[in-house]
This record gives C-alpha cells, sequence and structure tokens, in this order.
C-alpha cells in the first residue's frame, strides 16, 4: 500500500536550530509494527530521543509505528504480550542523570511473537549529543529486526549553494546538523568519503580551475594532491585509503590516473582518446567503474587496475553516467539518461540486467548507503537542486528539502569507525 508522510526534523545539536521537510512515499513490502514507549527519567530527553528514532525508523519504509495508547512499561516485566494486538516488537528504556553533564540511556527491545529480549544495552554521553544517542538506538533497533545494520549514525557530504556561496556540508544522514567544511564563491564539486570516514576529497575552484584536495573533518586542516596543467577532478578513494583515483587532462585527453593518497606515485590507469571520468572503486579495490564516450555515447566501463583491461558493461538506449558499486561488488547503482530524463537505475554484475528505480526527472549523483539498502542522489522540485534517496528495489523514496538554498553533489558516507 503507498503511503505518505511528511516530517519535521528539529537539529537539536547545531549551533542554529533549523526545519527540515521530509517526504516519504512508499514502503517496503513488509511493515514490522513496532511501539515506542517514552522512556522514564528526563521528559525533555527522553521526548527527543524518540522523536528521533521514529523518524529514523519511519524514514526506511519497513517499520509501521504503533501509538503504545498509554501503556509505558519499562521493564522487561511490565510488558504483558496479550496488551499489544497487532504490534510485534517494543521499545523501552530509562535516562539517568549522570556527573559532568552526561547522561545514561539504557534501552530494550522487546520481541512481543516470541515474548523474548532482542537487545538490552546502555549508552552514556554528553546531553548535548542526543541526536548521537537516537541515531545508535535506531541503528541497532534497525539491525535487531531486519538483520542488517543501520546507517541512522552515518554521514552524507554534499555542495550547496546560496546567494552566490559555495559550501562543502557534512551532515547527519537524514540531511540535519550539517557543517561547513569550505566556504568559497568559487564552485566546489565531487566530495569523496575517505573509507574511515575522517577525510574528504573534492574539487575546488578557488584558483579559477579545476583542483583536488583533501581535508580533515576533525582538523579542518586540508591538502592540495593534484594541481597539475589542464583539469584535476573526480576524485574516488580505494578501499584501503591508501590511493585515490581522479581524472587530468594533463595529457590532453580526460583520463583516469591513480595516485597515493598524499598526490605522489602518479601513473596513468585509462588511455584512449575519449573522454574517461567518473571513476569508481570495486569494494575489493582490483578494478574501476568509470564513464566513457569511447564507444560514441557515455556508457559505464570497468577496468581492472592490474592488466587495464577495459570492459564495457552497459548497452541500454541513452546515456549512463557516474556509477557506483554496491558494498557487496554484485551490482552499481548509475544516471541513466534517456528521452531528456535522468533516472537513478541499478545494473546487475552477473545477469546483466538493469533496473530503473525513480519516475525520473533530474536524478544524478546516486551512491549506496554502506549497508547498501539505501541510495542517495541529487535531484531538482521547481528547478532546485535537494537531496532525495530511494530504497535499493525501488519501493520507498524521500525527499529532503532544506528551507534554503540549492544542494548538489551528495555522497553517503561509511560506516563510522
Amino acid at each position: 500500500m503507498r503511503r505518505w508522510i511528511l516530517l519535521y526534523l528539529m537539529i537539536l545539536s547545531a549551533p542554529v536550530h533549523a526545519v527540515l521537510n521530509i517526504e516519504i512515499t512508499g514502503a517496503g513490502e513488509h511493515q514490522t509494527p513496532v511501539s515506542l514507549v517514552r522512556f522514564a527519567g528526563d521528559a525533555a530527553i527522553a521526548q527527543s530521543l524518540l522523536a528521533l528514532v521514529g523518524s529514523d525508523l519511519a524514514r526506511t519504509g519497513l517499520f509501521k509505528l504503533i501509538d503504545p495508547a498509554g501503556k509505558s512499561p519499562h521493564e522487561p516485566r511490565d510488558i504483558r504480550p496479550a496488551e499489544w494486538l497487532g504490534v510485534e516488537a517494543v521499545l523501552i528504556g530509562s535516562i539517568q542523570s549522570q556527573s559532568e553533564g552526561k547522561i545514561s540511556v539504557e534501552f530494550r527491545l522487546f520481541d512481543l511473537v516470541r515474548n523474548a529480549e532482542l537487545m538490552s544495552q546502555v549508552v552514556t554521553a554528553k546531553e548535548d549529543q542526543v541526536r548521537a544517542i537516537g541515531h545508535r538506538i535506531a541503528d541497532l533497533v534497525y539491525e535487531r529486526l531486519t538483520g542488517s545494520p543501520g546507517v541512522f549514525s552515518t554521514r552524507i557530504a554534499y555542495v550547496s549553494r546560496d546567494e552566490g556561496v559555495y559550501r562543502l556540508v557534512v551532515a547527519d544522514s537524514d540531511g540535519d546538523n550539517e557543517q561547513a567544511l569550505l566556504t568559497s564563491r568559487e564552485p566546489i564539486m565531487s566530495p569523496a568519503w575517505s573509507p574511515d570516514g575522517r577525510q574528504i576529497a573534492y574539487v575546488s575552484f578557488e584558483k579559477r580551475r579545476a583542483m583536488v584536495y583533501v581535508q580533515s573533518l576533525t582538523t579542518r586542516q586540508r591538502k592540495l594532491i593534484a594541481d597539475f596543467p589542464g583539469s584535476n577532478s573526480a576524485p574516488a578513494w580505494s578501499p584501503d585509503g591508501m590511493q585515490i583515483a581522479m581524472v587530468l587532462t594533463r595529457d590532453d585527453a580526460s583520463q583516469i590516473y591513480l595516485a597515493n593518497s598524499n598526490g605522489s606515485h602518479l601513473r596513468r590507469i585509462t588511455h584512449s582518446d575519449a573522454i574517461d571520468t567518473e571513476p569508481s572503486f570495486s569494494p575489493d579495490g582490483k578494478s574501476l567503474l568509470f564513464t566513457s564516450d569511447r564507444g560514441g555515447s557515455p556508457q559505464i566501463y570497468r577496468v581492472s587496475i592490474d592488466s587495464r583491461d577495459v570492459e564495457r558493461l552497459t548497452f541500454e538506449s541513452g546515456n549512463a553516467f557516474s556509477p557506483r558499486f554496491h558494498p557487496d561488488g554484485n551490482s552499481f547503482v548509475f544516471a541513466h539518461f534517456n528521452e531528456g530524463i535522468f533516472h537513478i537505475a541499478v545494473h546487475d554484475m552477473e545477469s546483466r540486467q538493469t533496473q530503473i528505480l525513480t519516475a525520473g526527472g533530474w536524478e544524478k549523483k546516486p551512491s549506496f548507503a554502506p549497508n547498501g539498502k539505501m541510495i542517495l542522489f541529487a535531484t531538482e522540485v521547481q528547478g532546485r537542486g535537494i537531496l532525495a534517496t530511494v530504497s535499493s528495489d525501488g519501493r520507498v523514496k524521500q525527499k529532503m528539502v532544506a528551507q534554503r538554498g540549492d544542494i548538489r553533489e551528495p555522497m553517503w558516507g561509511p560506516f563510522l569507525k
């Protein structure tokens, strides 16, 4: 059954409070009925926690949130399954204040069908880290009920533009709690996460041409790693974080090169007279997907890093851009352009079949969540760039619209380590 939800999520820990409008359409093939009971303890913190956990779970389309209807158990012994008709799992917990501005949150997930406790954990953190605690709880609930790790505690990166100012932004997976790593009057493009989530490579035009930088998220220090003559663009990290692929025009044509993550030991990977661009490493680090027009129109190819052998992967009508591997390496997502419309599509490597996941429009730059269950991409509403996601089976779709600004170039970050 189709459903429509409008959620207003308040940023709880950012210096400036803002409203993010999230629209969700569709639902998973099976929705697990879950009830979230108000935690005992500080009422304001409990309300914030449960609101965040509920919105995280609702955004997946895999859960049906059931009102506890006045029931307020805080211990498993207080749960009577007969009172929870139509509910399969219930989350309970309590909050206690600690010294030095910290809180301790104990939470438990109870399976009403099997009459068994699924999870019991305690998280201690500073009181201003309520969002991080809520995302952590949602991650664990998601994992216990689906078998896959949750990605609510992960982050995303994107480029926003407002009144001629570009910002490289890092935010929570729901788009809130944004922090600007770089602000510039010149364009910023192609943010790429390091595998450990501690650095971002990106392209900046601050010196009036495209150059590749790497910046630390903790120290904010950055290093220029590619300023060769011509254009330097499209960075992509290897799975071990030791290398970065990028596109250079130093030898006239746009070709793919590899370098160490500090920019040293440059070597050329592709050799053609065409435009080879948008590299993306395979999970095993042995090959790269890339976009090339060497066959006459932009399509997706794969090149072996060792042998340099190249194989064409997409043959659908229209054009294909911006490939990104699924975390298991068995498929990849890309932007499919046909008859004037961009769609988000997934290509299965074994069957060689392509599935279109979205209705189409201005849909570009897709990337998988680190658990492979959702895809983040850029799209437009009334000519304004926004963030959007679609589930890997195409059933659940979401648009995330900020109050102002134009959002482009999104990239989903890795699991935090």
